[in-house]
């Protein structure tokens, strides 16, 4: 039989991208999500419903939010977990500092309620979505997983880094858990099918999917916070890794927890870092469009520059990047271009 993962926020962007590499790679994924970063069609998230068509399957879906402890309960009741991979949360930055409380309910309660029930039914394997955001602002580069951390900058990292911590102590109290912490650096493209992708409720945070929206139509412009930094042409570096590199990695810590090595920690990037007008003129490439943008000022909080040191999870996972900027960028844009409102149906604003 194969082995069963719970896929918590499975219908988001990263979520449903581990979902696809989880069937790919022989496993069984059970995906529970309360559709706060899903669009739904119908009883289940359109991410999945488009996965099963393209890979010929049926994947097990639950409508649930983690905060609902007695629901979580009933699905650890019912099926026998190997692991839980854990993806659901919030994850707007700007967002966590208006909303500091509802970040913290939601992430830190959502998660204290999903390590009780897999403790309460002998489920030990966990795989947990962090954030290079538990890094702060960088003391050196590239980071490497021993650079310090909490020294975060808003609480959705903070959230990232309790939760961290309170798996680190779970396993440190209970030798039989096994827990993988993967540090994300800036996932983006989209699965080659062009299926699915990352679709944005609102105005995008993150550059890629606004640069992408700015190519197809539906914004105007894109603002470029702060040309000053001091980085090779003054915006901000970041390392962007494609979405399913970063899947990938997932199903390399999936198997990593055979070996029975308690917490441990990687990052998932590639360790290029990439500047803004950089990825304008990637994305300007893949799209054959102009994508019009105007100088703004720095946004607080924002660093110059960050990129990983991978080499740890390639050395223990034996997993490294594989596709590079063009890829992602020709990935993403077919996802735009053949999606051009995301998942909903019509227009968008």
């Amino acid at each position: 039989m194969p082995q069963k993962i719970l896929v918590t926020g499975g219908g988001g962007y990263i979520g449903s991208h581990c979902v696809v590499e989880l069937i790919e790679a022989g496993y069984h994924p059970v995906v529970i999500d309360n559709f706060s970063n899903a669009v739904r069609e119908g009883d289940v998230p359109e991410s999945l419903r488009r996965i099963e068509k393209f890979l010929n399957t049926q994947i097990e879906f639950h409508e649930l939010d983690l905060l609902d402890k007695p629901g979580l309960e009933k699905i650890f009741k019912k099926h026998s977990f190997y692991a839980v991979m854990h993806f659901a949360g919030l994850k707007a930055v700007g967002e966590s500092v208006e909303q500091p409380l509802r970040y913290y309910r939601v992430n830190l309660t959502g998660t204290i309620n999903l390590l009780d029930v897999m403790q309460s039914h002998g489920v030990r394997n966990l795989v947990f979505s962090s954030s290079a955001t538990v890094y702060g602002d960088p003391q050196k580069l590239p980071i490497d997983e021993q650079h310090p951390v909490g020294g975060c900058t808003n609480p959705y990292g903070k959230t990232k880094y309790f939760i961290e911590e309170m798996i680190r102590d779970q396993c440190t109290a209970e030798k039989d858990w096994n827990a993988v912490l993967l540090r994300y650096f800036n996932p983006i493209g989209a699965h080659i099918s062009g299926q699915i992708g990352e679709d944005p409720q609102g105005i995008p945070n993150n550059l890629l999917p606004y640069v992408a929206q700015v190519a197809i139509g539906r914004r105007k412009h894109l603002n470029v916070f702060g040309n000053d930094y001091s980085t090779p042409d003054g915006t901000g570096v970041r390392d962007y890794i494609h979405v399913v590199d970063l899947a990938k990695g997932h199903i390399a810590a999936v198997s990593k927890l055979k070996d029975n090595s308690g917490c441990k920690v990687y990052n998932l990037g590639t360790g290029t870092g990439y500047s803004v007008l950089q990825m304008v003129n990637a994305m300007e490439k893949a799209s054959g469009r102009k994508i019009a943008y105007q100088i703004a000022p720095r946004r607080s909080g924002d660093v110059a520059s960050c990129y990983a040191d991978p080499s740890l999870a390639e050395k223990e996972l034996g997993w490294k990047a594989e596709y590079g900027l063009e890829r992602m960028c020709e990935d993403l844009w077919r996802w735009q271009s053949q999606n051009p409102t995301g998942f909903s149906k019509g227009t968008q604003p």
